[in-house]
This record gives structure tokens, C-alpha cells and sequence, in this order.
């Protein structure tokens, strides 16, 4: 079997697909893909001939790439002509995966606006927070998240519109469809000049502080990836010994969506991908594995994943064998640990597909590295080495580059890492070094270069694929006025990998339980977050002497 170096070489070579040059991008010499689109305007012109292929179904409703390109041309008129939305402007969403969203991203990326998706499980306070900081000029809402925030929108500075509207809308707010108004068939966008290096996208993170950090992409960021994740899933089949070619021969791509648009992997790695490759995207209102299933059989969907929590759902449900799976090319997941029995199980309900995991975060604009083929089948327990474009080193405590085997902290150095973090100098200066990335997570390398995920250097845990950092859930319950300590740590749970876990002090003299202390948490943050289980002492919590909580003293004392 050829080596990872030797596939890479082939596969990057002059003349070849994923051929690769080396530009400037802020003063670091980076390598990017030759044949790769620069901004999302260029991959949503590609989009434009794939012509009457499905590119989103939603229940009943099919849009083709064509019909959703007059769509997304005839918004981009609206905001700039109704709404005075210029380069640079910010315009959010927040909403549940409608087709709306995906027409407002395109639109609003293609008149040079800075996109800003917003997390749908977000309380009114965080929404709100979210439209401060980013200074958005004009917010896409579905009637749900307009309604959640309506009490707010009178003192804020932002033009709102309402997609999917039943009933009465915010004073101001204007419905969709009559924003959108008469779509012409065949209209082609107004005329934007917009550069690789422009900013594209705010992705709000989870905040080591209690506040969310708005990571700020750029349009080449994004456009990097759909050339990334091809790399990555064909690299595994080259290494077998498959030609490139037969691998890259078209073929039918339908993707269940089954994470949130306003994720990285939902937007960079689903959508855009689909958009540039002529790939039909499902969607679904909520996850449900039983829906999903169905959805699989009524659409012949090729692939679908998430996050492992997912895929464990889909292969583990009672009605599985009741439908016909047999589209499925494989499973891909990522965003969490797949446990060992997860990959059984796959090899048992889908025989002769090949898993595939992946390695990124939201600063890496999705993809850095990934496993699939013979890389997989080879070494399960890794995320696979990192894409031609990406650097990746482990390092010790003082900086100090690690040989292969040591545990440190993984910088990641490409493309994709994204500029910065919107109006926060300091943290980015913190995060980004020489085009390096501290990505906080522990890792080890192996001589090939395939990236062992070890353990989180940062004070986070993963619920069901989503980051939730415990000095945000901790800010919110020192907000209570009873609250005089306290401590959050991921509580173990086979299906969604971690809960959120609460150690609370009370204040002497004071009273609260469970019940009141969760709905006083469902005003301040999203339920996602909010503490599954809840342990109130009346002993002082365990801290060394410079006053740190000892958070692995707590887990052995309650979770063994």
C-alpha cells in the first residue's frame, strides 16, 4: 500500500486536481489549492448549471439549483437596493434549516455582506448578544426566533425580516416572501467586486469567559474546504490503490442534513459543498432518527452523519431494518469522540461501507484533517492526517514542537484558518500566532502524521456535538443571587457522549432546588446547556492555592 506522503504527492502533483500554490495571505506564506473557487459569489454562479437538479428538499418542497439561484439573485437586489446593504455589512440569521436560510447566506455573501449565523437554541438574551456584537444591520429570522426576540428589537438598530410567518410579526418587521418579491427567472446578480481575503462569515463559539467570540472567516476560508473534504475522502481510496480519476467520476450525492446550518459542518462541509458539486441537500425541521430513516428511503440519500451521537441514533433504531438503506455510501461523522462500539455497529447494519471521521472546529472553517478508506480500516482511533493544504505540530507547555508520540497541545496552520476573532484583538492574538492556531485540544502525532485527538486543554464538554464551555454555564449561575459557588463538568452519557454537570455552594441562609434554578438558567442561556444534574454541598469546593477549581478532585468525587 502507497504511503500518505507518496498519495499526497500524486494527488498534488502539476497538472492534478488538487495541484497546490503557495500566496502571502497577512504576512504568512500559505499553501492553498490552485484549482479551488476564491469566493462564495464564484461557487454560487457554479451552483447556477447544475439547472433543474434538486439542490434542497424541505418536506414537500424541492428547490433546483436554477430556481434557487433566481431566488438567492433576486434577495441580493432586495438588500441592496431596499435595505442599503454594502460590502462589509453585516446580515444574521436565525433560524431553524428552512430553505430560506440557505437563500439569505448565498444573498447576503454575494453582495459583499459579512454573514452572521446565529445558533436557533439561543435564549432572547443570547440572540440579542449575538446582533450587538456584531453590529448585524439586518437580521433573517423564522417566526419563532422574531418572536423570542421582539421585546428587544425596539431599542436595537436592525432591520428585521420574518420567514415562515403563521401569525403576527414584530412592528418594523417586513415577511420574507414580500421582500423577496417578483423572482425573475434567469436574473443574474447585481454586480459586487469581492476578494478571496474578504471577510464572508461571523460563527459564534462558545466563550472561555461566559461570552461567546464571533470567529471571523473569510471567503477563501470557507471556499477552501469543499477542495479539502474531497481530498480528504479520496485520499484513503487512492492509498488502496483506486485511480483518481474513477474516483472523481460523477456520481448521484445526496446529503441528509442532520446538523444545524449554523454550524461550521452545516454550512462549509454541507452546503457549500453540495452547492459547488451539484449535490441535493434534505432537510429536516428537527432530528428525529425515525424521520431521518424514512428521509433516507424516500430520497435515496447517500450519506448523512453529523455527530457519532447521530449516526448512533439512525443505526441503533428500533425501525431500522424496515427500510431500505441501501443508497447509503457511508457514514461521516465528527464535532465528538466516536466510541469504539459506534464503528461495530456500522460494520454490522451497513456492510462494506467505510466509515468516515473528520477534525476541525470553527476557526478552521470545518475540515483539517480526515480518515476515510484505507487510512480508516488502518487506524480507526485516529482523525486521520491533515489535508495538503494544512500544517499541523504538536507542542509542549513552553511552545517547544513535540516528536511524534508526545502529548501537547495541536496548532493547525492552512487556508482555512480563519482571520481572526470579530472586535477582540487580544484573543486573537491569544489563538493566532505566525498563522498558527492553538486549537486547545491535546493530541499526539504518529511518524505518518495521522492526528490522535487525546484530551480538551480547554475547560469545555461536547454534548451532542455541541461545544459548551463550563465558565459560560458557570457565569450564568453565579448570576442567581443564591449562588455563592460552583463548578460545571461533563457528566458521561452513551448516547450524547456529555451532559452538563452543576457543583453548586449556596449562600448561607439561602434556599433554592433544582426546578427554580433551571428555569432561572432558561432566561440566560440555551437549554443545551443548562445542567442536566445538579449537586448542591454545603462544604467550601476543592481549589488549589491560587484559588483554581480542581474539576478532576470533583469528577472523582462524584462520578466514581
Amino acid at each position: 500500500m502507497r504511503s500518505v506522503q507518496e498519495v499526497r504527492a500524486a494527488m498534488t502533483a502539476p497538472g492534478q486536481p488538487f495541484e497546490m500554490d503557495e500566496i502571502d495571505i497577512g504576512g504568512v506564506a500559505t499553501r492553498v489549492w490552485k484549482n479551488a473557487p476564491t469566493t462564495l459569489r464564484q461557487i454560487l454562479e457554479i451552483s447556477r448549471a447544475h439547472g433543474d437538479a434538486p439542490y434542497l428538499v424541505y418536506e414537500d418542497e424541492r428547490i433546483s439549483f436554477a430556481d434557487h439561484h433566481d431566488r438567492v439573485a433576486a434577495l441580493t437586489r432586495r438588500l441592496i437596493d431596499d435595505y442599503g446593504v454594502a460590502k462589509g455589512d453585516r446580515v444574521a440569521i436565525a433560524m431553524r434549516n428552512y430553505p430560506e436560510w440557505s437563500v439569505t447566506f448565498w444573498a447576503a455573501a454575494a453582495a459583499g455582506a459579512v454573514v452572521v449565523p446565529l445558533n436557533a437554541w439561543w435564549t432572547a438574551v443570547e440572540l440579542e448578544y449575538g446582533l450587538r456584537d456584531s453590529g448585524a444591520r439586518v437580521l433573517v429570522a423564522d417566526a419563532q426566533r422574531a418572536g423570542r426576540l421582539a421585546a428587544a428589537l425596539p431599542g436595537m438598530d436592525v432591520k428585521v425580516i420574518v420567514a415562515r410567518a403563521t401569525g403576527p410579526i414584530p412592528d418594523g418587521a417586513r415577511p420574507f416572501e414580500d421582500v423577496l418579491g417578483a423572482v425573475t427567472p434567469g436574473a443574474d446578480l447585481p454586480p459586487v467586486d469581492i476578494g478571496p481575503e474578504d471577510d464572508a462569515t461571523i460563527f459564534y463559539t462558545s466563550g472561555t469567559t461566559g461570552r461567546s467570540k464571533g470567529a471571523l472567516g473569510t471567503h477563501r476560508n470557507i471556499t477552501t474546504n469543499p477542495v479539502s473534504l474531497a481530498y480528504g475522502t479520496l485520499s484513503g481510496g487512492v492509498r488502496a490503490g483506486r485511480a483518481l480519476e474513477e474516483l472523481m467520476a460523477p456520481q448521484p450525492r445526496v446529503t441528509l442534513l442532520s446538523v444545524p446550518f449554523f454550524h461550521a459542518t452545516g454550512c462549509h462541509s454541507i452546503l457549500v459543498t453540495s452547492a459547488l458539486q451539484g449535490g441535493t441537500v434534505v432537510l429536516m425541521y428537527k432530528w428525529d432518527a425515525g424521520i431521518a430513516l424514512r428521509l433516507i428511503e424516500r430520497e435515496r440519500v447517500t450519506g448523512f452523519g453529523g455527530v457519532p451521537t447521530m449516526a448512533w441514533q439512525v443505526l441503533t433504531h428500533p425501525d431500522f431494518a424496515a427500510h431500505d438503506t441501501s443508497s447509503l455510501t457511508g457514514v461521516s461523522y465528527g464535532g465528538a469522540p466516536a466510541a469504539p462500539a459506534l464503528v461495530d455497529t456500522i460494520k454490522q447494519r451497513l456492510p462494506d461501507r467505510v466509515p468516515g471521521n473528520g477534525y476541525g472546529l470553527t476557526e478552521t472553517s470545518s475540515v483539517t484533517t480526515y480518515n476515510s478508506g484505507a487510512n480508516y480500516l488502518e487506524r480507526p482511533d485516529s482523525v486521520g492526517p491533515p489535508v495538503a493544504v494544512c500544517d499541523v505540530k504538536v507542542v509542549g507547555p513552553a511552545g517547544d514542537e513535540l516528536p511524534p508520540g508526545q502529548v501537547g497541545e495541536l496548532l493547525i496552520k492552512g487556508p482555512n484558518v480563519i482571520k481572526g476573532y470579530w472586535g477582540r484583538p487580544e484573543a486573537t492574538a491569544q489563538a493566532i500566532s505566525g498563522g498558527w492556531f492553538h486549537s486547545g485540544d491535546l493530541a499526539r502525532l504518529d511518524s505518518d502524521g495521522f492526528v490522535y485527538i487525546v484530551d480538551r486543554a480547554k475547560d469545555m464538554l461536547i454534548r451532542g456535538g455541541e461545544n459548551i464551555y463550563c465558565a459560560e454555564v458557570e457565569a450564568a449561575l453565579y448570576e442567581h443571587p443564591a449562588v455563592a459557588d460552583c463548578g460545571v463538568i461533563g457528566v458521561p452519557h452513551q448516547i450524547l457522549g456529555e451532559e452538563v454537570g452543576a457543583v453548586v455552594v449556596l449562600r448561607p441562609g439561602s434556599k433554592l432546588d433544582v426546578t427554580d434554578l433551571r428555569a432561572f438558567l432558561r432566561e440566560r442561556i440555551a437549554a443545551y446547556k443548562i445542567p442536566e444534574h445538579v449537586w448542591f454541598r454545603d462544604t467550601e469546593l476543592p481549589r488549589n492555592p491560587g484559588g483554581k477549581l480542581l474539576k478532576t478532585r470533583l469528577r472523582e468525587e462524584l462520578l466514581t
